[in-house]
């Protein structure tokens, strides 16, 4: 249960509180969770969203949602997404771009990124259909479930939250608690299966970026891999909608 608080203590603003004995390698042992965290954060944003949608306007529900996820997760991913967008994005050598993801003040393409991220998902929240709602869960699940395998990926900087976490992690995990990704997926049917199919090209496409610029991966990295395979899964299931 020590691994489980911890993820939850990592991952949300829920009162789970952190372990008060944190040891080396314990974010990388409680990621086994990380999907199971993501069931409790989208499940939480979708009876939000039920709710609202039976009050407010789709522009209305789609903000009000958006802020309740982003309360829930305190912004945690966002930071790694502006991080990346001006670190990534820009001209410099590889030790710049990683000081640049290093230093908190916000730049021009972070908070370019931000922006767009932010407008795509409240846009997309609030076209989902009802019958589409457990998107946002499937969201919030395989995006954290997709930090498990890339942390395989090498190290771009032997040092922070994605050092921690690939010392701690076991491999045996992916496969273990992909099950809980897979099952809402299938819930979804053919929705389900080519939304995953989109947030793993998404993935492939972020990992693969990460790779040419910094040779490796960071805390930084996986929050930004949430985000843009989080939006995708959520634009996804709005194809087709006027």
């Amino acid at each position: 249960m020590r691994n489980l608080r911890t993820a939850f203590g990592l991952l949300t603003t829920l009162p789970f509180g952190m372990p008060g004995d944190w040891r080396p390698g314990d974010s990388g042992r409680a990621g086994i969770w990380y999907p199971l965290v993501g069931v409790v954060i989208g499940g939480l944003t979708w009876l939000i969203w039920l709710a609202l949608t039976l009050y407010f306007p789709p522009l209305i529900v789609g903000l009000l949602t958006l802020l309740v996820w982003v309360c829930l997760t305190g912004g945690l991913h966002l930071d790694g997404l502006a991080d990346c967008c001006d670190g990534l994005l820009g001209s410099a050598t590889i030790e710049r771009r990683l000081e640049i993801m290093k230093d908190p003040q916000l730049g021009t393409f972070g908070g370019i990124g931000l922006t767009l991220i932010l407008m795509l998902k409240a846009a997309a929240l609030s076209l989902l259909a009802p019958s589409s709602g457990l998107a946002i869960i499937l969201a919030a699940t395989i995006s954290r479930w997709l930090i498990l395998p890339a942390s395989l990926l090498p190290l771009a900087h032997m040092g922070g939250m994605g050092a921690d976490f690939s010392s701690g992690f076991r491999r045996s995990a992916i496969f273990i608690i992909a099950i809980l990704p897979l099952g809402l997926a299938f819930l979804l049917g053919m929705q389900g299966f080519w939304a995953v199919l989109a947030a793993l090209l998404a993935a492939a496409a972020v990992l693969g970026l990460a790779y040419t610029r910094i040779n490796g991966v960071t805390g930084d990295v996986f929050g930004l891999l949430v985000e843009v395979t989080e939006t995708v899964i959520l634009l996804s299931f709005t194809i087709g909608v006027k």
